[in-house]
């Protein structure tokens, strides 16, 4: 049989000293030729184009003869020289080739290691010829089921230009990291320089949460792995109920026929079409944005040969996305009377406040005012990120029930519903004042009186005094009585703020505080008579409800004119 030039094989097996059979194959440009020997039924195949040896799965011992100086990924690569009587051709150009077991150099003659790499990153070797050898054998042990490994092949001296070259300094550097984004830059590679060859490179990153990869082929078995349990998952969140068997069986051969095929370097190529880069092109900079805050982000950056089929990675850097900008949350301390304040064209998202009610029972009681005329309050109970209550706020005494959790987060923000004012930034625009307490002897919500007006009775009215009455609750509580002169004109009409309490008046103006409680509601008046007055002078009369448990409650104000002659 005629071989191409060039093709010169082995004339004899090496072992038994007999003929081989030869057959002959034309793929296209690719002339394959197969040697058999019929003693030992040892076989050996040569192509017209270089070698890529793929180890499968379920393969866990491969053996190989071929030439020195190859990069070995996730296995445990041995090479040795083997001393027979025979040598091996050189292919003068690049294919792929599945590698079978062999034993057939296994005849008389020595061996001596002259290489040996463990681990999981990409690994070359490169070295003289050894005169006395003619065959060099390499062993690949995978520790794994399911590994893949790829060999490259180049004889000669000089370097081959199949991968892509690396700066001295490999390393991602992170220049600014956000809550969202991250900003990566490394050294551009010398391959990018090369005019001739520039346009087939490019630069792919990657970003996962678990850890940085090694290599391209590492990335991308992690990512087929994280689309197979994506599909699982989408699967069960489905829940079709459908017959398992034929998909199962389908998916089985699709991707049984997948791993045991030959793969040229057309086929490498096609794989990096399919990975999700963050960024791609020549730019030696990236930022990398969508991502979530508070997580940490492994990020790596492969140099892509699309003409050779090949890749070089940097080393990768990881770096964590800033948290979200929480609100300051103001805890609420037992009893204590709390304003808050809101100013023009502050921060619209409100304030934040905690409280921690005491007992075993978990209760209490949240009691709110507004300040402002025209300006509402919106405040929100929440607990365990579980929303308890909402309303709106307004002039009326507001009162929440607190009930059966240890802690409760209380957001106010203004309503948003009243016109704007014409007011400079800065200037008071809305406040409400708000109380919480802990009511583990309490069954539910204090009782408010049926109305907040003050009455006078004008038959009783003198020159010196005046008759006061209002609606009192079935409970035993504290009303205090405070009064305000106008003077004779009374240039000076209305009152105090609703949400202004007794702590805001002073000690002359209070004129007497008594208890009061009346079990029947229909009942429940009280009245007053306030003497020491000038004749025909206006007062101002305000009453408070002084509670143990919440602010105080403020009636209307009354205004009440004493006569000048008696």
């Amino acid at each position: 049989m005629d071989l191409p030039k060039g093709a010169k094989l082995f004339e004899s097996c090496p072992v038994y000293s007999q003929s081989y059979s030869i057959e002959k194959t034309n793929k296209g440009a690719l002339i394959s030729i197969m040697q058999t020997c019929p003693g030992c039924e040892h076989s050996y195949e040569w192509n017209s184009q270089s070698h890529v040896v793929s180890l499968i799965r379920g393969q866990e011992l491969i053996y190989a003869a071929m030439p020195i100086n190859g990069a070995l990924a996730k296995t445990s690569p041995h090479l040795l020289p083997a001393h027979q009587r025979s040598s091996m051709a050189r292919p003068d150009s690049r294919s792929t080739k599945k590698s079978m077991p062999e034993v057939w150099w296994r005849g008389p003659g020595t061996e001596a290691k002259i290489h040996t790499y463990t681990g999981n990153a990409m690994n070359t070797y490169t070295g003289p010829s050894y005169a006395p050898a003619s065959i060099y054998i390499l062993r690949l042990r995978s520790k794994d089921q399911d590994t893949r490994a790829t060999v490259y092949l180049h004889e000669g001296s000089g370097t081959s230009w199949a991968f892509p070259q690396l700066p001295s300094d490999s390393r991602v550097h992170t220049l600014g990291v956000g809550m969202t984004s991250v900003t990566l830059s490394w050294a551009p590679s010398a391959s990018l320089k090369r005019l001739h060859t520039q346009r087939s490179y490019d630069y792919c990153v990657l970003v996962n949460r678990k850890h940085n990869y090694r290599n391209l082929c590492a990335a991308q078995e992690g990512i087929r792995k994280e689309r197979e349990k994506d599909k699982k998952r989408e699967k069960k969140n489905k829940q079709r109920k459908v017959t398992v068997w034929p998909i199962l069986k389908d998916w089985w051969w699709q991707q049984w026929d997948a791993d045991t095929e030959l793969r040229s370097p057309a086929a490498l190529r096609d794989d990096y079409g399919h990975l999700q880069c963050a960024c791609k092109g020549t730019e030696s900079v990236c930022t990398v944005s969508e991502l979530v805050p508070d997580t940490q982000y492994y990020f790596d950056v492969f140099l892509i040969d699309r003409l050779n089929g090949t890749s070089a990675a940097y080393t990768g850097t990881f770096a964590q996305t800033h948290e979200e900008a929480r609100p300051a949350i103001t805890p609420l301390r037992e009893g204590e009377l709390q304003w808050v304040t809101f100013r023009d064209g502050g921060s619209t998202s409100g304030e934040f406040f905690s409280f921690r009610p005491r007992g075993w029972q978990q209760s209490g009681l949240l009691t709110l005012q507004s300040c402002g005329s025209s300006e509402k309050i919106n405040v929100t109970v929440s607990s365990k990120g579980k929303e308890l209550s909402s309303q709106a706020v307004g002039e009326n005494l507001a009162q929440i029930w607190l009930q059966g959790s240890p802690s409760y987060l209380i957001h106010l923000e203004k309503a948003g519903t009243a016109a704007p004012r014409q007011a400079a930034t800065g200037v008071l625009k809305a406040s409400v004042k708000m109380q919480a307490s802990s009511t583990y002897h309490r069954q539910g919500i204090p009782s408010l009186p049926s109305t907040l007006q003050i009455k006078s009775f004008n038959r009783l009215r003198s020159c010196k005094s005046v008759t006061l009455a209002w609606m009192g609750t079935e409970e035993r509580s504290l009303y205090c009585v405070y009064r305000q002169r106008l003077g004779k004109g009374g240039g000076k009409k209305g009152g105090t703020a609703p949400c202004l309490g007794p702590e805001s008046r002073s000690d002359t103006e209070r004129v007497l505080c008594k208890y009061f409680q009346e079990l029947n509601p229909r009942r429940a008046v009280t009245t007053a008579v306030i003497g020491g007055l000038e004749p025909g002078v206006a007062y101002i009369f305000d009453v408070y409800l002084m509670r143990r448990w919440g602010i105080p409650i403020k009636y209307s104000s009354k205004t009440v004119r004493t006569r000048k002659e008696c």
